[in-house]
């Protein structure tokens, strides 16, 4: 890291916005308020020079840079690592899990492979930790050949700058094959106007010019201020001539530069072969490469105006180093890289060494092949899936034997999938397929690729895809066999259109291998989801507590939990068991976090966002959601909820809210969406939230007519939703289709035998009953759902019992019910019930108490989720670390927090609800 360069650089010719632009991030940066941007432009069109400029004008900054290269090698993190290198000093001020996941990203300590994200955190904290002292502006140039886990950790870290001392400046040619760096904020850079470029053509002391070939040089160059020079240049020695139709300028260029490695001398060309072949530009590794091919030192002097050999070996533009290499033959590629893996130290840098001695091989080589598959697992054990996936790759090219090549073609298939590149994963896997008749490796590759093709949408057959594969893995591999009809009923659950195709499926994973002794949670779950779906609460009972119980279990297997505690959370919604859910949501998600597995997040998040609003704590729900949305924009991309069939927090909000505008554009949205990805339970989980708002505003023929039918034995498309259908089948005179409910609800209530359910069920048996009966029923569902941790629940009991007692005439006992309901409902923000209640109470007589305003609707979701976190006693970092934010952004948060409370210390946040 250095200090930027002092002195008040001009604007350079031409580009006086950009710089402008610049100069106006610097001055954010400087009052503690981060920005991020991108540059993009054509190759040569002058985003160095405005990079330069920058740093020029960054005199007060620390400045730390990165370069992309144009290269075939991924090496994980190079690039950040590159960047944060001046910063490791300050690694130990970071929290313990994201200095250890840093640490081994970076391969300076053992450990666990980190989690992604964790990474991403912790690089945040630590350019947040450095601009401390001073502020800190980062330079990433020719940023389109980052390494994918560096592009995605920048990524991250840009989007999550608010209050840092930080600046992040990109500059990415554009090339049409995907944006390296989504999201972020973007300058596009032109060409140069046409009066600069003639005054920067006419500033080349190069000779006199004929102005018919100034004006095609203007014209071919487009303003492009690397074009106007060379083609400039290129005039002068008598070498221009037009260029040829259809010609990229950028190929051009390097046909150019191409001419003049062809004046060079044999040596000097294999100098700058040696270069452009070694991505990290070590001139002390060049020499060595050099002097093992022997050439002298010497021979770089005739290139010195393409290649800058200081204390990094740097090509004039990235276009030269692409001439030297793409104009050099095969064969003298092939001899450079085995001259640099000769040099590169086996110890101290075997995956360079590897990589270099792959790009050598003139064909098929076991020994290098296996030095690769060496790497690969560095690269898995540093975090690097993608990095891990390209030498793996590499090495089924090298691979000899047809048998070793289809077992490595499948390892590399996986490992590009998880890495994000499922073309190619399904290229990789048909390799594997052609390999040698093996039975198992085939099964597995039928696994991975409807695996695959799951991330894609394959509708409605991926569940029978899954459960051939399960059929041909049962002789071969009994545990990969019942981990694949697992998914596949998880998958039937989510895609399948009707409940019925649902227990086909849970049929067919009846012959599933037995499960070992003793079982996994992957066991435990799939002897307990089959019956269930196909019989009924009743028969899985007993299986889903031990479910439960192995989840929560400590000894347990932690990979096995984090990958199915989504299941054990449905499992605890099945027995309607309050206590079991509340205890498996909260235990998830200190496990993902305290474990790093933040990919896991999203699953937890959604449960936990879900149980809140069954709970009756908005805000909370609302905070959980938010802090689910920050994670899926940090990873850019839609959350996940593994195999669980899950309500969207924001629609959930305005159901409960009683919202109906909201809530109905928010459920036509999520539905389209849902359709779109081929999700069918999505609208079911949309119309029981427009069912609940219905029932709230007292419409219940129209909660009648949304409200999703069950036909699963004990539950429904939602697992609450019969609740829902049973009290709108009541008000709208059904009582039959309310009996029919009541039946399936009350099967999977006294199976569960928890209060929650057993509460439900007497609120709801009630509606369908009179007299001495229902009055019992309904004292009943308040006692049992006021030991429950259910307030909407109890609060709905009271209200059905209010009504009731009412129309009795039983105006005073009535009034009591009503009453609770009404400060419950109010208490918890659940407006359109809060108002059913006042009218209740108004009909007997009395007038509800108005709701005051509460303090905190002046506060974000975001600012109400930091004040919450802080009055638990989190430090600022702690709380950073859970929300994806440098401690300085929580600062800037909890700085509004105490102004808009006019509060002045942490301890004052409890006046929270």
């Amino acid at each position: 890291m250095t200090d930027g360069e002092p002195g008040n650089r001009s604007p350079l010719l031409g580009r006086q916005a950009e710089c402008a632009a610049l100069e106006r991030l610097l001055a954010d940066a400087r009052r503690g308020e981060s920005r991020a941007l991108v540059l993009r432009g054509d190759a040569g069109v002058g985003k160095s020079a405005l990079l330069e400029h920058l740093v020029a004008r960054a005199a007060d900054f620390q400045v730390a840079t990165a370069l992309g290269v144009q290269s075939e090698m991924e090496l994980p993190f190079a690039a950040v690592h590159q960047l944060c290198a001046p910063m490791l000093p300050l690694l130990d001020a970071l929290p313990e899990p994201q200095r250890d996941a840093l640490g081994t990203a970076f391969g300076m300590r053992p450990g666990p492979a980190p989690d992604q994200f964790l990474i991403s955190l912790a690089v945040l904290s630590l350019l947040a930790q450095a601009a401390d002292e001073r502020p800190l502006v980062c330079v990433v140039d020719d940023a389109q050949w980052l390494d994918r886990a560096s592009a995605q950790v920048l990524v991250f870290v840009a989007r999550r700058l608010l209050a840092e001392n930080v600046a992040c400046v990109f500059a990415v040619r554009d090339a049409g094959d995907g944006d390296v760096l989504p999201g972020l904020p973007s300058l596009e850079v032109g060409g140069l106007p046409d009066a600069d470029a003639r005054t920067l053509i006419g500033g080349v002391a190069a000779g006199p010019l004929d102005e018919r070939v100034r004006d095609r040089i203007l014209f071919e160059a487009r303003g492009n201020p690397l074009a106007l020079l060379e083609l400039r240049r290129a005039a002068s020695l008598g070498g221009y001539a037009a260029g040829a139709g259809g010609q990229s300028l950028s190929g051009r260029l390097e046909d150019g530069f191409q001419r003049r490695l062809g004046g060079l001398t044999a040596d000097a060309r294999m100098v700058l072969l040696l270069a452009a072949a070694e991505p990290l530009g070590e001139p002390v590794l060049l020499w060595r490469a050099a002097a093992a091919l022997g050439l002298d030192a010497a021979a770089a002097d005739e290139a010195d105006e393409l290649v800058d050999f200081g204390h990094r070996v740097r090509f004039r533009h990235p276009l030269v180093r692409s001439a030297v290499y793409n104009g050099a033959a095969a064969g003298e590629r092939r001899r450079a890289h085995r001259a640099l893996a000769e040099a590169t130290d086996a110890a101290a840098d075997p995956d360079r060494r590897a990589w270099h001695r792959a790009h050598g091989a003139a064909g098929p080589d076991e020994d290098i092949a296996a030095e690769l598959e060496r790497s690969a697992g560095r690269a898995l054990a540093r975090g690097g899936l993608a990095a891990a996936a390209a030498f793996l790759e590499r090495a089924v090219g090298l691979t000899p034997g047809r048998r070793r090549r289809a077992e490595r073609a499948f390892d590399a298939a996986r490992a590009m999938y998880l890495s994000g590149a499922p073309d190619a994963a399904l290229a990789l896997v048909a390799v594997a397929e052609s390999g040698p008749a093996d039975e198992l490796r085939h099964a597995k590759a039928d696994a991975l690729r409807v695996e695959i093709a799951l991330t894609s949408n394959t509708g409605i057959t991926g569940p029978a895809l899954l459960l051939e594969a399960a059929r041909r893995l049962a002789p071969l591999d009994a545990a990969l066999s019942r981990d694949t009809y697992l998914q596949a009923l998880a998958v039937a659950v989510a895609v399948l259109p009707g409940w019925d195709a649902v227990a086909e499926v849970a049929e067919a994973a009846r012959d599933a291998p037995p499960a070992p002794a003793p079982p996994r949670l992957t066991d435990l779950a799939l002897d307990a989801f089959v019956p269930f779906h196909a019989r009924g609460t009743a028969a899985a009972a007993p299986a889903l507590r031990r479910v439960i119980a192995a989840a929560l279990d400590e000894e347990s297997d932690r990979a096995e939990r984090l990958r199915y505690l989504w299941a054990v959370n449905f499992a605890a919604m099945i027995l309607w068991d309050d206590h079991a859910c509340h205890e498996v949501a909260g235990y998830y998600l200190r496990l993902v976090r305290d474990s790093g597995a933040l990919a896991m997040l999203p699953v937890g998040l959604t449960n936990s966002v879900l149980l809140h609003l069954l709970q009756g704590d908005l805000a909370q729900a609302e905070a959980l959601d938010e802090e689910a949305k920050a994670h899926a924009a940090a990873a850019n991309a839609r959350s996940t909820t593994g195999g669980s069939v899950q309500l969207r927090g924001d629609l959930g909000l305005a159901a409960w809210r009683g919202r109906r505008e909201e809530t109905e554009r928010l459920a036509e949205t999520i539905t389209r969406e849902g359709a779109a990805s081929g999700e069918v339970r999505t609208a079911e989980m949309c119309d029981w939230a427009r069912s609940v708002l219905y029932n709230g505003l007292g419409q219940y023929e129209k909660a009648l007519e949304v409200v999703p039918r069950a036909t699963v034995p004990d539950g429904g498309a939602v697992h609450w939703a019969p609740l829902e259908l049973i009290e709108a089948a009541v008000r709208t005179g059904r009582p039959d289709l309310a009996a029919e409910a009541l039946e399936r609800l009350s099967r999977a209530a006294r199976a569960g035998g928890a209060d929650w359910g057993l509460g439900l069920e007497a609120r709801c048996r009630a509606l369908l009953s009179g007299g001495e009966a229902a009055d019992r029923l309904y004292r009943e569902a308040v006692d049992r759902l006021g030991r429950t941790r259910m307030r909407p629940d109890l609060a709905r009991a009271h209200l059905l019992y209010g009504e009731w007692l009412r129309r009795e005439r039983r105006r005073v006992d009535a009034r009591e019910h009503l009453r609770t309901a009404h400060d419950l409902f109010t208490e918890i923000g659940m407006g359109a019930f809060a108002d059913r209640a006042a009218r209740e109470l108004l009909a007997t007589g009395e007038t509800a108490r108005k709701r005051t305003v509460e303090t905190t609707a002046q506060l974000t979701p975001q600012e109400t989720q930091i004040a919450r976190l802080a009055r638990t006693g989190l430090t600022n970092k702690e709380i950073a670390a859970r929300l994806y934010v440098s401690h300085r952004t929580v600062e800037y948060h909890l700085s509004k927090v105490f102004a808009k409370l006019a509060i002045t210390s942490r301890h004052q946040l409890e006046r929270l609800p």
